[in-house]
């Protein structure tokens, strides 16, 4: 795989109550989203709370996952933090695992670096890294990076690394800036917001959707893809699937994610989240569970 295609899970992080990631909610829930039907696993996404992970928490739970069987070419780890020793820390682990690609953010501190700053930070990551292995998601999300990826910047690594640079994750939610993207570097894989515009996407030439609510919906949105990938009519399961991403989301993604969780599993560690986010509530996840209606009736089975 040189180009990632198809549907893919930033998944959740679950947390003991003293705040350790929760090795067996961990692994089983990752087990439970391929099962599911997901293409792919995105650990320490923006959903996998990743900023308020360490670095060696990251690097262990990438471990436990492949150390309980999944492949590691299903894995596409977050590895972007501000300082570029570190990504590269993370990238070059998670490449030596043997994962299929990583998603990096921008260097996302200083707002004002500009493309030529960011070109130079993307450069040095896959200089210093030096594996011809190593595959890149670019991760555009400015509402929580304050730092965009630019069609522009997408386009110049695009051809100053056409072997590593393979993708881009439009996480802004404007169809405008993904067009863009698809327009300006046509050698990449293109993942617009989440589901909801996943057939758009794809009748414009995009690869999938890489989303929060794949850690919940996997199986609808994969029948979408795959329906929507040979021209079938789509417009039903396209609506239901918007309709589940909406509750969830007009709830807050990690805690109602969480909160649905909590309640179809009865483990209340799914309630758990780290500083600053506040933790999830039962009550929540019941309301939500109403909300969802028989939509969410495989949550929570093997």
């Amino acid at each position: 795989m040189t180009r990632p295609q198809g549907t893919i899970a930033p998944i959740l992080t679950p947390f003991e109550d003293d705040g350790r990631i929760a090795r067996d909610l961990w692994i089983s829930h990752a087990k439970w989203v391929l099962g599911q039907g997901a293409h792919f696993l995105s650990p320490f996404g923006t959903t996998g709370e990743a900023l308020s992970v360490s670095l060696s928490e990251r690097m262990q739970a990438l471990e436990w996952l492949v150390e309980a069987g999944i492949a590691p070419n299903r894995l596409m780890p977050g590895t972007g933090v501000t300082a570029l020793p570190e990504t590269v820390e993370l990238s070059a682990h998670a490449v030596g695992l043997g994962c299929a690609a990583i998603m990096v953010l921008p260097s996302f501190f200083y707002t004002g670096a500009g493309d030529n700053g960011q070109a130079r930070y993307y450069s040095e990551l896959i200089e210093k890294v030096a594996k011809p292995a190593m595959r890149v998601i670019l991760y555009h999300i400015p509402q929580n990076s304050g730092v965009p990826v630019s069609p522009a910047l997408t386009a110049r690594l695009s051809k100053a690394f056409p072997d590593t640079v393979v993708a881009y994750k439009d996480s802004a939610g404007d169809w405008n800036n993904t067009a863009a993207v698809i327009a300006a570097a046509p050698d990449i894989s293109v993942f617009p917001s989440s589901e909801a515009q996943l057939t758009k996407g794809l009748a414009s030439g995009a690869a999938g959707c890489i989303s929060a609510t794949v850690n919940l919906n996997a199986a609808a949105i994969r029948r979408l893809y795959d329906a929507a990938r040979k021209g079938q009519d789509v417009t039903e399961a396209d609506a239901a699937v918007k309709a589940f991403r909406k509750v969830i989301q007009d709830a807050g993604l990690i805690p109602a994610m969480k909160a649905v969780l909590a309640v179809r599993t009865s483990d209340r560690r799914w309630l758990n989240l780290r500083a600053p986010h506040e933790n999830a509530t039962l009550e929540n996840g019941q309301a939500l569970l109403a909300a969802l209606g028989s939509a969410a009736d495989h949550i929570g089975r093997n």
